[in-house]
């Protein structure tokens, strides 16, 4: 019997392949490579309009070319599928490392929970700075969290080191200090 994590791979890489399946049959259609009237063309797009339509309808209200909605599904898929299994992997290494930990006595456990803020910490910090990229920023509402989660740490940093141009070092510098506040706690943990 495969494991849980087997079953999402092989999930994740069928609708991955089922998607540039669609984009390759829609694409053959509407430039023509196939006769959209024929036998072959009406079957390409029975099966990948159904799929394509709602994808280019979001498009165009995005404002983007519906010509590219196959291939935006592919992206779309593909990072969908890193992203879930990512997610998988975290949850089932928490859970792993929840039960050892416990088996371990009170210091592992503490050692475990100083290990797991560390990384819901990190993570907002990297989403922070990724959302910065895109234009999400602090009253966005899927930003939110992670500034309430990290503002203690990089505001104060931030108005001792400003941003310099275009580059604002905050972050980053929020990011070493919460390492070696983590690297303190466990060694007086295991001491």
């Amino acid at each position: 019997m495969p494991d849980l994590h087997t079953l999402a791979r092989y999930a994740v890489f069928t609708a991955f392949t089922l998607s540039v399946l669609v984009a390759c049959a829609s694409w053959l259609v509407r430039a023509r490579h196939v006769s959209p009237f024929g036998a072959l063309g009406r079957m390409l797009r029975a099966a990948s309009d159904p799929v394509i339509r709602p994808v280019e309808g979001r498009l165009v209200r995005l404002g983007g070319n519906p010509v590219n909605a196959g291939w935006w599904l592919v992206v779309v898929v593909a990072i969908a599928g890193v992203v879930l299994l990512s997610l998988l992997d975290w949850v089932m290494g928490t859970v792993y490392g929840m039960t050892a930990a416990a088996g371990g006595g009170p210091r592992a456990l503490l050692a475990f929970l100083i290990g797991a803020l560390y990384s819901v910490l990190f993570a907002a910090l990297l989403l922070r700075i990724v959302g910065s990229w895109f234009g999400a920023f602090r009253y966005s509402r899927w930003m939110r969290p992670a500034y309430a989660l990290t503002d203690w740490l990089v505001e104060p940093i931030r108005r001792v080191l400003p941003p310099m141009g275009a580059v604002d070092w905050s972050p980053l510098v929020a990011w070493l200090a919460l390492w070696v506040l983590k690297q303190v706690l466990l060694s007086v943990v295991w001491f």
